[in-house]
């Protein structure tokens, strides 16, 4: 998720230091709606193939909402660049991973390490050079990955937990390309992002999938599969975006950013309680080394403070991109 110190052109404002009670009930919420977001892809993959499935949850997003959001306010360079990255590398690859047998909450976790990949490729392409605090952080989080992958190839298909990775990896150039863009609204952003994947996906899915698999699924499509269509496209993207881009055009990014450390933590304990899927004392001490990984790479000092008002001037800029499904 784009995280910025301040909305795109706006040269200077004064932001709240913490957020209010019912925006950090917004916050946990939207963090909420994107950890459950991987119990719904895997249930959506009982209904279809997955790339089908992809471009299914990228046209309920773009169709009709593109028609009424207005101009994306950026090259459409960026928005076919992100469009086919994110929409069709990134996500492909994650409905894959799954559907070959990747855990939900096990891809929620190791789909964070895009935090190492976007310092990586920031490094490269932006020149930028991360903090020996972000260093440790981005360590940290990465030997937690490595955890999860031992404690998974145990059990699990090693080629699942790979394509999860490159998912990852998709991930991290696309915040890159997204920081580059520096969208000025990040709902409008995704919805005309989302409408570049559908038909490459679907040309994908004949090609891969195959015409009668498709077929098959769209004409026998239960309530439950239209019910995951529904929650990853409207409500996961549409409403979260929509929300996670009020709150940060209200606050500072630092003080909203730490809520996506949350996203991980809903997609385990969904899947846990909703899958059955075991969390082994492991995958525990995993997930503690990726979340507080990412918390000491992606946290300025000072970023989690006492209610009140900072009264200090920020301005225009994009800063690190973080977790979202």
């Amino acid at each position: 998720m784009p995280v910025q110190s301040a909305p795109p052109g706006v040269s200077s404002a004064v932001l709240p230091a913490s957020l209010l009670p019912r925006h950090i009930a917004l916050a946990v919420l939207v963090a909420a709606v994107w950890g459950l977001n991987f119990v719904l892809i895997d249930v959506g993959l009982k209904d279809f193939p997955p790339l089908l499935f992809c471009a299914l949850r990228f046209a309920v997003v773009a169709v009709p909402a593109v028609f009424f959001v207005g101009s994306p306010g950026v090259a459409w360079r960026w928005i076919l660049a992100v469009g086919v990255v994110l929409g069709v590398v990134k996500f492909g690859l994650l409905f894959l991973g799954m559907h070959a047998g990747m855990p939900a909450g096990l891809s929620s976790l190791v789909l964070q390490s895009q935090a190492v990949f976007t310092a990586l490729f920031a490094a490269g392409m932006l020149r930028e050079r991360p903090s020996p605090r972000r260093i440790a952080g981005l360590l940290i989080a990465s030997a937690g990955i490595v955890l999860a992958a031992v404690d998974y190839g145990t059990v699990g298909p090693a080629r699942a937990f790979a394509l999860v990775v490159a998912a990852a990896v998709a991930w991290g150039l696309s915040n890159v390309l997204t920081r580059r863009a520096a969208p000025p609204d990040m709902l409008r952003w995704m919805v005309w992002v989302s409408a570049v994947p559908p038909l490459p996906l679907l040309a994908l899915s004949l090609l891969v999938e195959g015409p009668r698999a498709d077929v098959h699924a769209l004409t026998s499509i239960t309530l439950t599969g239209l019910g995951a269509i529904a929650y990853v496209g409207l409500l996961s993207t549409l409403f979260g975006f929509a929300a996670w881009g009020f709150l940060l055009r209200s606050y500072d990014a630092s003080v909203v950013a730490p809520y996506s450390l949350l996203v991980p933590v809903f997609g385990m304990s969904a899947s846990w309680l909703l899958l059955g899927e075991a969390i082994s004392p492991v995958s525990g001490c995993a997930a503690l080394l990726v979340i507080a990984g990412i918390g000491l790479s992606a946290l300025r000092p000072g970023a989690l403070r006492l209610p009140g008002w900072s009264g200090r001037r920020v301005t225009t800029g994009s800063g690190e991109p973080l977790p979202r499904p």
